[in-house]
């Protein structure tokens, strides 16, 4: 018996040899990733250094391969060639503070070259499931990172029961939001946002902060808010809170376009005749702003004159900062009614540069900068070998004039070209 199980064992074993040698030609077989060549164009990588004329960018399985200069970088034999002369490279943008509730939000955000936005705040599951699914494979839309819930607790121990629940979701960030909206509304006190920011510490997580007055952006601040997620709008930053933010290291976020859509709609704006726009806007949304009761009461709103009379501090908080070495993330707080989607990113860039940031420095703070804030650097934000090939191609150099961002030519995610 001991026998005949020697020569079962060793005639399985035979066998099994057999299959995989059977197999190996089928597995040699397949077809090398193949690799995709943009050649010809000016690339700004999104680092400091110059923009490099006559360029390659070599993409396989979604990554950038190698860059830089034609004269050195091989193209491979078979690659699939895509002629882009007289065109501009950047890498795609970032939106640090959006809000997507669907995938079609996300998709709306890639048709004006925003390829990754953070949600911050309340995503329905779907967004969650897309946010899950980019882990394995680039998606056709923004790539997404979520905050869940908006947490509202009114006592450490809510703090701390909410932060638990947010968590267990797989969060990428927690937001709170401390400010009275023009006096209408409760603020979280010190108490209980110091609680929701140590439990979310303790579970290895950051927190981002909605906030409105100066006061506030001190006190959270010192209490270990990791991001600011608004402008500072009633007060022009003192010194101490520069010196503050600068010696944290924490980064902050204008939304100043989440000023204009407050009173833009009194009449009809400008960009309402960009084809660009028009190419992919909410055209319900445009119907809506459009109604005149609407821009009535937008003229009339006490809120709405408010906040436009606190843009210009805004902005002079934004050059403020940027001069003193505080890192800045672009972003808008788009999603909401009116807060278009990818458009606003768009002139969100431009009016960084009216705040007193150089184009190159407004397109590193939606590039390289939001990446690092973000703690996402080492997959996006800037065109080097290793990470995700997200790419804006654009018609006209941005660093000429902002403007020149909205001359878009074609956007890609992980290397594959957004339907758009």
């Amino acid at each position: 018996m001991a026998d005949d199980q020697r020569w079962r064992d060793l005639t399985g074993g035979l066998a099994a040899l057999a299959l995989c040698a059977t197999m190996v030609p089928a597995l040699s077989a397949q077809p090398a990733p193949v690799t995709r060549a943009f050649t010809g164009f000016t690339l700004i990588d999104g680092t400091d250094r110059a923009p490099v004329s006559d360029a390659t960018l070599l993409v396989r399985d979604g990554r950038i391969i190698a860059v830089g200069p034609a004269a050195q970088v091989a193209v491979p034999a078979g690659a699939d060639r895509i002629d882009l002369r007289g065109r501009f490279i950047v890498p795609g943008l970032i939106n640090a503070h959006g809000h997507a509730a669907s995938t079609a939000n996300l998709a709306t955000y890639a048709a004006y070259g925003v390829t990754t936005v953070f949600s911050l705040g309340d995503e329905p599951p779907e967004v969650f499931t897309a946010r899950d699914a980019q882990r394995m494979v680039a998606p056709p839309h923004a790539r997404v990172y979520v905050a869940g819930p908006v947490l509202t607790p009114t006592s450490p121990d809510d703090a701390r029961t909410q932060v638990a629940a947010v968590a267990a979701r797989g969060v990428d960030i927690v937001k709170i939001r401390v400010d009275d909206n023009l006096g209408t509304a409760r603020t979280m006190t010190p108490e209980v946002y110091r609680a929701v920011i140590d439990a979310a510490h303790a579970r290895g997580l950051r927190v981002a902060v909605h906030l409105y007055y100066l006061e506030d952006a001190k006190a959270l601040l010192a209490a270990g808010a990791d991001f600011i997620a608004h402008s500072v709008r009633d007060l022009p930053v003192d010194d101490a809170f520069v010196r503050a933010l600068v010696a944290s290291n924490v980064c902050y976020t204008p939304t100043l376009m989440r000023e204009v859509s407050t009173y833009v709609y009194e009449s009809t704006p400008a960009f309402f005749g960009d084809s660009l726009f028009l190419a992919h806007a909410n055209r319900e949304w445009i119907a809506t702003v459009s109604q005149p009761a609407r821009q009535e009461a937008t003229r009339t709103s006490a809120s709405a004159q408010r906040y436009k009379a606190q843009l210009p501090v805004a902005m002079r908080n934004l050059g403020t900062l940027h001069r003193a070495g505080v890192p800045i993330a672009m972003g808008t707080d788009t999603g909401p009614l009116g807060r278009f989607q990818g458009y606003f990113e768009l002139m969100e860039l431009e009016m960084m540069v009216d705040a007193g940031l150089t184009p190159a420095q407004a397109l590193r703070s939606a590039t390289r900068d939001a990446a690092r804030c973000l703690q996402l650097d080492r997959e996006i934000g800037t065109l080097e070998p290793g990470k995700a090939a997200d790419l804006l191609v654009l018609e006209a150099n941005p660093l000429e004039r902002m403007a020149n961002i909205r001359r878009q030519h074609s956007v890609w995610i992980g290397g594959t070209m957004v339907q758009r």
